[in-house]
C-alpha cells in the first residue's frame, strides 16, 4: 500500500470539522448598522410550504383583457421562470383559462420576518422584461425587446440534411424586423442571446442574416422544449401587465415546532450512529463517522446556499428525507469498506496490505450502488424538476415535491463519493502510518500475539 503522509489525517479531519460547523453555524459580521452573511447556514434555507407556510396570490390582467389559452400560458410560463431563476422550487401555479386568472402558491423566504404576503409577491406581480442581446453576456448590446416579437411558436421543420427537428419559429413586428436584420447582420457567425429579464434562456447562433421579420430557432428541441421556450418568448411580449386580484397566507403542514424535534431526532440519530461503528468497528468507525459529518456539511451546503455556484434550495419534507437516505447510504458504504479490511485481516496479512486490499475491494460494490443512485435521482430531478414534464398528469405539487426528493438524494449521494469514499480512505491510511495506532486489533483484526 503506498502511504498517505500523517499529516494529512489532521488535515482532512480539521478541513471537515471547519466545513460541518461552517455549514450548520454560517459566518456573519456587521458593518456599521448593516448585518453581512459572509457563508450562510441552516438558518439561511429556504423552508418549503410544507414547513413554514407561504403565500397564495390570484394574478389576473392588469387591463381587464380577454386572454387567449395561449397567453395564458405565457404567463404561467413567465411566472414558472421567475419562481426558477429565485431558486424556489416547492411552488404550485394553476392556470383558469376560463376566467383569465394564475393562482400562485410559493413558500417565505428564509429571513422572513414580518410575513406580509403583498410585499412577497411584488416581485412576481412586475412586468417580465425580454429582450434580444449581442453575445451571451448581461452587458451584452440589446438588439430588440419583447415588444418587438409579434409571436413565437413550436414546429416541426426539415434541417438541410432533409431531417425533421423541433424548432421555435419567431416573427417579428415592422420595427422589429429592421432591427433583426440589423442585429443577424452584425452579429453573423455569432450567438444572439434571448434574455428573460436577467436570465438566460436560449442563445442560438446567427446562421445568416434574416431580413424577412422571420426566424427558426433550431436545436436538440424536443415537443416540450420547443414549446417551452416560445412560451417564454411571447411571455415576454405579452400586451398587458398582471395585477394582483387577491391574496393570502398558507399555513404550514408540519410547523416549525415538528422541524425542531426533527433536527433533535436527528443529533440523537448521529449519536447512535457513532456509538454504533465506534464500538463494532473501531477506529475505521470512527473515520466513518467523521467523513459521514463532512458528507452532511456538503448536502447542507448545497442547500443553504453556502457555495455561490449552488444558490439556496427550498428545502421540504420529501427534501429531507432524501437527505436521511443519502445519509444510510454513506453510512452502509463505509460499513462495506470496514467489513473488508475486517476480513482481510483475518487472513493474517500485514495492515498496510490488509487496508490497500479492503478499500479496493469495497470499491466497486459502493460504485454500483451509488450510480445506480444517482441515475435515478437525476431522472427524478429532469422529469419531476421545474420543467414540469409531467405536471399534466401528475399535477404540479407533486412535481415540485419529488424534485426536492431527488436534488438531496443526488447532492448526498455524491458528497457521499468525496467523503465517504476519498476522504475516509486518505485519513485511514494516513492514519495507520502512527506506530501506536498499528495496533490490529483497532481494525477489527484478532489480538496479536
Amino acid at each position: 500500500m503506498k502511504r498517505i503522509g500523517k499529516p494529512v489525517f489532521f488535515i482532512v479531519f480539521v478541513l471537515i470539522l471547519a466545513l460541518a460547523y461552517t455549514s450548520v453555524f454560517g459566518i456573519y459580521g456587521e458593518n456599521g448598522d448593516f448585518d453581512i452573511t459572509y457563508i450562510k447556514g441552516i438558518n439561511d434555507i429556504r423552508w418549503g410550504i410544507d414547513i413554514k407556510g407561504g403565500v397564495e396570490a390570484v394574478f389576473a390582467p392588469a387591463d381587464g383583457t380577454d386572454a387567449t389559452e395561449q397567453e395564458m400560458e405565457s404567463v404561467k410560463s413567465i411566472l414558472d421562470l421567475r419562481l426558477v431563476s429565485q431558486n424556489i422550487t416547492d411552488y404550485e401555479i394553476y392556470p383558469d383559462y376560463t376566467n383569465d386568472r394564475v393562482t400562485v402558491r410559493f413558500p417565505w423566504k428564509s429571513d422572513e420576518k414580518n410575513y406580509d404576503p403583498d410585499t412577497a409577491i411584488q416581485e412576481l406581480a412586475s412586468t417580465a422584461q425580454l429582450t434580444f442581446r449581442g453575445g451571451t453576456t448581461e452587458d451584452g448590446e440589446e438588439i430588440l425587446t419583447g415588444k418587438d416579437v409579434k409571436s413565437a411558436s413550436s414546429g416541426y421543420a426539415a434541417d438541410n440534411n432533409g431531417t425533421h427537428e423541433y424548432v421555435v419559429n419567431l416573427e417579428f413586428s415592422d420595427e422589429g424586423k429592421q432591427k433583426f436584420a440589423d442585429g443577424t447582420s452584425k452579429y453573423l457567425n455569432q450567438q444572439i442571446g434571448i434574455w428573460m429579464d436577467d436570465q438566460l434562456i436560449s442563445a442560438p447562433t446567427v446562421n445568416s442574416v434574416i431580413s424577412d421579420g422571420k426566424a427558426q430557432i433550431s436545436g436538440s428541441f424536443d415537443a416540450e422544449s420547443a414549446t417551452s421556450l416560445a412560451n417564454r418568448i411571447n411571455a415576454g411580449a405579452l400586451p398587458f401587465g398582471l395585477k394582483v386580484e387577491s391574496y393570502g397566507t398558507i399555513s404550514p403542514s408540519l410547523g416549525s415546532n415538528a422541524l425542531y424535534a426533527m433536527g433533535i431526532a436527528s443529533i440523537v440519530a448521529l449519536a447512535f450512529i457513532f456509538l454504533f461503528m465506534l464500538i463494532v468497528y473501531r477506529l475505521p468507525g470512527f473515520i466513518a463517522f467523521v467523513a459521514l459529518l463532512g458528507q452532511l456539511a456538503i448536502s447542507i451546503m448545497a442547500v443553504s446556499g453556502y457555495f455561490t455556484v449552488f444558490p439556496s434550495f427550498t428545502m421540504t419534507i420529501p427534501g429531507i428525507a432524501g437527505l436521511i437516505l443519502s445519509i444510510g447510504m454513506g453510512v452502509d458504504a463505509n460499513i462495506i469498506t470496514a467489513e473488508r479490511i475486517k476480513d482481510e485481516l483475518w487472513t493474517g496479512k500485514t495492515l498496510d496490505g490488509c487496508i490497500s486490499n479492503g478499500t479496493k475491494g469495497s470499491f466497486s460494490a459502493i460504485f454500483d450502488g451509488n450510480v445506480t443512485v444517482i441515475i435515478v435521482a437525476v431522472i427524478l430531478i429532469l422529469v419531476f424538476g421545474p420543467a414540469n414534464i409531467f405536471s399534466a398528469i401528475f399535477g404540479v405539487s407533486t412535481t415540485g415535491l419529488i424534485y426536492a426528493f431527488g436534488y438531496t438524494l443526488l447532492v448526498g449521494v455524491i458528497s457521499n463519493f468525496i467523503m465517504g469514499v476519498g476522504a475516509s480512505r486518505l485519513m485511514l491510511k494516513s492514519i495507520s502510518g502512527y506506530k501506536f495506532l498499528r495496533n490490529r486489533r483497532l481494525y477489527g483484526g484478532k489480538k496479536q500475539k
